[in-house]
């Protein structure tokens, strides 16, 4: 910011009430003009303003049309500044009304924006005795101009609203609802759009009509996403919070600010399948080579081979060991450190802390930009791991800079409850100061749907029949693409009895064991295990065989924890067959209708 600019700020911040919404130097519409200052009220309406720090002797000249500046002397034409703000809010405004819900739809207006608009000046230098001495209120009209010396901290509350107020030439007795201030951001700022079906980036053309049903990220979401800054930063973040479209939105805009490096961007997680969808988002964006998403263990086998390290024989030991020798080879200097630009960590809590540290080295200290996705609920691997764990002992300085999303967005109420009803013990909240792992009870947004469909069988193979059954039904009759759909299984034996049950049917679908078999183009139900599902979401999911868990010896929370990952994967639908009396399925069948 200039200082004007940050003078100006100041005074929005501490003379408009809580229900402004205000962003600063962020591009707006569908042609991202670049307002200074873009202010938002429920009643008041939209507002653009174009700031100058202009002092008077700058200004040789002004008519409505154009400016004669001459900041350092030298003399320039420029476009009057009211019109560069006009300008911009035509833009804009052009653009919200091809939204049918954001316009009057009768009487003389019909058509128009249902709320005001309006747009206008603030010179920082510049008093109102001189803007009216100098005639400059001849250029633009003075109602349009916040001069100087009506924004000093003195200023009345009430008095620097009014100025603001004059701005707009209409005043309507109508308030904008949640909904509609919601879709006046999905207009305004396009990359804050959530697609319906899981992409993390908006597609959306510029000149499409805009969808019945909009979704963009919330207010606390958009002000993490755009100020997250240089650093090390960790978000905890429930299920369903987000926290992969912020980490997207943070690669995708990193890949555009910072062309002036050559060090790509490295994002790393734990799961395969979402490694492999994030790097087919990447891709589709044309940001591949500047943004590689890779799984953990696959980046580290890379690392070896294009350093000339030994890669260890295939064998029940080889990833800890490759994981072993990176680290070896990084100590030793014949791995370089600080290879990327950024690091960003999806999934961190499935890291072990020598992998997280190892991470860390990779960040260039130049930029020191790092980035760790956290949610300690939904922790697969090694829990003992974590009893002496914290950031600062790997060398993540997360002091300060730690946010919590709470919110679940992803589930619909119901879902949500019924997660949470067999994880109750594990989502105990959990406090630690900002530099150990808490544990965050997810609220719901409050989504509505229909309740989760538990059906109880005589046996697996009745339960396999029955979801693919079920899944046939979606397709033919609820218009649902076969790829909208997931078999979310404990083991491999139940994924074969369920694929077996899904071809008997001849519906089209995708077994996932190894690495390189999840195809996220594919128009295929989706048949994978629970943990390779994390980090992935499904309009429609069944579980199977809930009958029988938890598994005889095996730990009672980390199957809850397992169940809890598969059930929050869906969106829209949740189906879970049981077959035997495991005390999970004994859960279930005890839940209100």
């Amino acid at each position: 910011m200039t200082s004007g600019e940050r003078r100006l700020a100041e005074r929005l911040e501490q003379k408009l009430d809580d229900d402004y919404l205000l962003w600063y130097d962020v591009p707006v519409g569908p042609k991202q003009s670049h307002p200074d200052f873009t202010l938002l009220h429920p009643r008041r309406g939209l507002l653009i303003l174009e700031t100058k720090d202009w002092r008077l002797d700058t200004v040789q000249r002004a008519t409505r049309q154009y400016w004669e500046i001459a900041p350092d002397g030298q003399p320039k034409v420029v476009i009057n500044p009211l019109a560069q703000a006009r300008h911009c809010a035509i833009q804009v405004v052009n653009a919200l009304e091809r939204d049918r819900q954001l316009i009057q739809t009768s009487g003389p207006h019909a058509g128009k924006l249902c709320f005001p608009w309006g747009y206008g000046v603030v010179f920082t230098r510049i008093t109102r005795k001189q803007f009216e001495a100098a005639g400059l209120d001849q250029a633009i009209e003075p109602h349009l101009v916040i001069c100087a010396d009506e924004m000093l901290e003195s200023e009345d509350a009430e008095a620097f609203q009014q100025r603001l107020w004059h701005m707009f030439p209409h005043a309507f007795g109508s308030v904008l609802s949640l909904p509609q201030l919601d879709r006046v951001r999905w207009t305004m700022f396009p990359d804050v759009r959530v697609p319906q079906q899981g992409s993390l980036f908006a597609e959306t053309a510029p000149d499409a009509e805009p969808p019945d049903v909009m979704q963009v990220m919330d207010l606390q979401q958009e002000q993490l996403a755009r100020s997250l800054g240089d650093g090390h930063r960790v978000i905890h973040g429930v299920a369903g919070s987000g926290k992969t479209m912020i980490l997207a939105y943070r690669a995708q805009y990193l890949a555009k600010a910072h062309t002036e490096t050559s060090k790509p961007i490295l994002v790393l997680c734990f799961n395969e399948p979402l490694a492999v969808k994030l790097e087919a988002l990447f891709h589709a964006q044309g940001l591949s080579s500047a943004v590689h998403a890779r799984n953990f263990h696959k980046w580290c086998r890379q690392q070896l081979k294009a350093f000339g390290q030994a890669v260890p024989e295939q064998s029940p030991a080889m990833f800890d060991a490759m994981v072993e020798g990176v680290i070896r080879a990084v100590d030793r200097r014949q791995i370089p450190s600080g290879q990327y630009q950024a690091v960003l960590i999806d999934e961190g809590h499935d890291f072990r802390p020598e992998w997280l540290k190892l991470a860390t080295q990779m960040v260039d200290p130049a930029t020191n930009s790092l980035l760790v996705l956290y949610d300690d609920a939904q922790s697969l691997y090694e829990r003992s791991r974590k009893k002496q764990f914290s950031f600062k002992s790997v060398g993540i300085q997360a002091q300060g800079r730690t946010t919590i999303l709470k919110i679940n967005y992803r589930n619909t109420k119901q879902i949500l409850q019924t997660a949470s009803l067999i994880a109750a013990d594990l989502l105990a909240p959990e406090d630690r100061d900002d530099d150990g792992v808490p544990i965050v009870r997810p609220i719901s947004y409050g989504r509505e749907g229909s309740p989760p469909l538990v059906v109880r069988l005589p046996s697996l193979r009745d339960e396999a029949a029955r979801i693919a059954e079920l899944l046939a039904d979606a397709h033919q009759g609820g218009g649902l693409a076969w790829g909208d759909m997931a078999v979310l299984c404990r083991d491999y034996a139940v994924m074969d009895t369920c694929a077996r049950a899904l071809a008997k049917l001849r519906l089209p679908h995708q077994v996932r064991k190894r690495s390189g078999d999840f195809r996220p183009g594919e128009d295929a139900i989706r048949v994978m295990t629970m943990k390779v599902s994390k980090g992935l979401e499904f309009p429609l999911v069944a579980i199977p065989g809930v009958g029988a868990l938890p598994l005889a010896g095996e730990d009672v929370k980390e199957e809850a924890r397992l169940f809890y990952v598969a059930a929050t994967r869906a969106t829209e639908r949740l189906i879970v067959t049981v077959s035997g009396d495991g005390a999970f399925g004994q859960k279930l069948a005890a839940m209100p209708a």
